[in-house]
């Protein structure tokens, strides 16, 4: 590793590079507040100064649990989390006990928090209610240490929160040329960011939005690594079958 590290410029490594003189101050974009649209999975928990009561309104067990700013939940056959949840309907609403449908679409999730906590004064003495959407999720791949698909639990990340759960870029990454992949109108646009300079805080990719996949490109470094690996390995095999045949025959 130190002879690799060795061979790396600290340009292409140190993040967040810049004129000190001109460069101080960066304006960024405004923070990206998700709209919850058909399909989404929404998590609602309710409390009330009558928690019995509440409970009526919690039908799905509290199955999602926030670690170190991560979100974890049961896994099912194809690794994928399970999100226990309310269905955002095709036409935009959820279905949630005693009150009934409840459009959200095109709502954020503090103003549904919001309309569903209004509702709910009919039935519970001040009534709190928090919401969560389920389908906010990440996908970190590449030259990473932990490439993974991660859930959003407020709504709300940066580029570079999503490459720290990643556990950041591997010293093979390249920091210069970190594509982001964007879905959005049915097609998908795909933005190239170097997060060693300033100017990544002014991108409109800075803030990631639902199901964005961030790769990080391996470097020559790490081609060359692999194809040294490769060149090697043969020998490798052929020393060793050849060392167990010496054994086998002295036996």
């Amino acid at each position: 590793m130190g002879a690799v590290t060795g061979c790396v410029s600290a340009k292409k490594i140190v993040y967040f590079q810049g004129d000190m003189e001109t460069e101080n101050f960066v304006r960024m974009p405004e923070p990206y507040v998700p709209l919850i649209k058909a399909g989404d999975v929404l998590s609602i928990q309710v409390s009330s100064l009558n928690a019995e009561a509440a409970t009526f309104f919690n039908p799905y067990t509290a199955m999602v649990m926030a670690t170190n700013g991560r979100i974890t939940q049961p896994t099912n056959t194809n690794g994928l989390p399970e999100m226990s949840g309310y269905l955002v309907t095709p036409d935009g609403k959820i279905d949630i006990p005693m009150i009934g449908a409840v459009r959200v679409s095109g709502l954020t999730t503090s103003q549904t928090r919001e309309v569903i906590r209004e509702k709910l004064k009919v039935y519970l003495k001040e009534p709190t209610v928090n919401v969560r959407n389920l389908n906010f999720r990440v996908s970190v791949l590449g030259e990473v240490i932990k490439p993974s698909l991660f859930t959003v639990p407020n709504d709300q990340i940066t580029l570079i929160e999503a490459l720290s759960l990643a556990g950041d870029a591997t010293i093979y990454g390249r920091r210069d040329n970190v594509l982001v992949i964007r879905e959005e109108n049915g097609q998908k646009t795909f933005a190239r960011l170097d997060i060693t300079r300033r100017t990544l805080f002014r991108s409109a990719y800075y803030y990631l939005h639902p199901n964005d996949i961030v790769y990080v490109e391996p470097g020559k470094a790490r081609v060359s690594s692999a194809d040294r690996f490769y060149q090697v390995m043969p020998a490798i095999l052929s020393a060793l079958s050849f060392a167990a045949i010496i054994l086998t025959r002295s036996y």
